[in-house]
């Protein structure tokens, strides 16, 4: 019945997973990549808070410097000063800047890999279709997302709120302190409640990742067709297939009815391998190999010696060396000399030919 109403009940195949992640249609998501973010931006405030705003206050002490803020002062010296203040400002948020790169470029990388394609830039028509963004607004993706959504606000809300429950003395304190100690509760509150939000946002983005991934998956599965559409695609039609290695073989039968009366011996392990020798000192610098085969086609050779009088030696180990290194069409090589001439020999006496 799923079958004949066409509907996705067979899990993707890895030619389709690899078409969609070619089109960039990978499942990634947002809330483990915001997660890695805060993540990234927690250690640099760390690490590199405080070197940043000793840097800050430099340049701040030195614009304020009596020397520099004096009166008497030139177009051209504000323009150095403003140049002097970009460049050490740069500076000292370069660092900052790279660690977001970095953090940035690490949260794609553990969902998806490395992935690197511009199809998702092509623009597409049916994008701008009103009646699809509606369709999409009222789905039930679209719920879902609404829904984790609320749900996430009122983790982060509970979260701040026991912070706050949890320093409210403190907190009441702030305005009978002086600002250097205020300053001190104020950031280890802040802490605090960033520990708990990047606790809340890792597990939130985790169950996202894998939800995003099942999601993926149930985006791409086939109908029972489209696999058979698909392997039909990749190993050709059956009845393509089974014609074509009908024709191989009447091909190389024919080849064999020809080239196996002319030879001048078949040395055959019996069970397995038959190798067909022909030579001729005249035009031939060495034996030749015509025909050759295992199993079926080492049968049939030997049916066509038989029925053609070529004689047949029995040289297991000399059949299968010949049968694994020789080609058909091809001379014998000089490891092989001794043991063809050998046979070769042992036919021409028994045909009463001079060896």
């Amino acid at each position: 019945m799923a079958e004949e109403l066409g509907e996705r009940t067979e899990q993707p195949t890895a030619r389709r997973r690899s078409e969609s992640r070619n089109r960039g249609q990978v499942a990634k998501s947002q809330d483990f990549g915001s997660a890695i973010d805060m993540f990234g931006s927690l250690l640099m405030l760390l690490f590199l808070g405080a070197p940043l705003a000793g840097s800050l206050a430099g340049i701040v002490r030195h614009l304020l410097d009596s020397r520099t803020s004096g009166h008497g002062l030139t177009g051209q010296d504000v323009a150095g000063y403003a140049w002097w203040t970009a460049v050490h400002a740069a500076a000292a948020v370069l660092p900052l800047f790279l660690v977001a790169v970095v953090f940035s470029a690490l949260s794609q990388f553990v969902q998806v890999g490395w992935l690197l394609t511009a199809y998702p830039l092509k623009p597409k028509l049916d994008k701008l279709s009103p009646l699809k963004g509606i369709k999409k607004i009222f789905s039930r993706r679209s719920a879902v997302k609404t829904g984790v959504n609320i749900v996430k606000l009122v983790l982060v809300a509970g979260a701040a709120s026991f912070v706050i429950r949890r320093n409210f003395h403190e907190a009441s304190g702030l305005p009978l302190l002086e600002v250097a100690g205020a300053a001190a509760i104020i950031g280890r509150m802040l802490l605090e409640l960033a520990m708990w939000l990047l606790a809340l946002m890792l597990l939130m983005g985790l169950i996202d990742l894998l939800y995003q991934r099942w999601q993926h998956t149930q985006d791409m599965k086939m109908t029972k067709q489209e696999v058979k559409d698909e392997h039909r695609a990749m190993e050709g039609d059956v009845d393509t297939k089974g014609r074509r290695l009908r024709m191989a073989r009447q091909m190389l039968l024919q080849r064999m009815q020809q080239s196996v009366p002319t030879a001048d011996v078949i040395v055959t392990n019996p069970t397995h391998f038959s190798v067909a020798l022909k030579y001729d000192g005249d035009r031939m610098r060495a034996p030749r190999v015509v025909a050759k085969g295992v199993d079926e086609v080492a049968i049939r050779i030997r049916q066509i010696a038989a029925v053609h009088g070529v004689p047949i030696v029995e040289k297991p180990p000399l059949a299968r060396a010949l049968y694994y290194h020789v080609d058909v069409g091809r001379e014998v090589s000089p490891q092989f000399y001794e043991a063809v001439a050998e046979v070769l020999a042992y036919v021409y006496r028994l045909a009463g030919k001079a060896a």
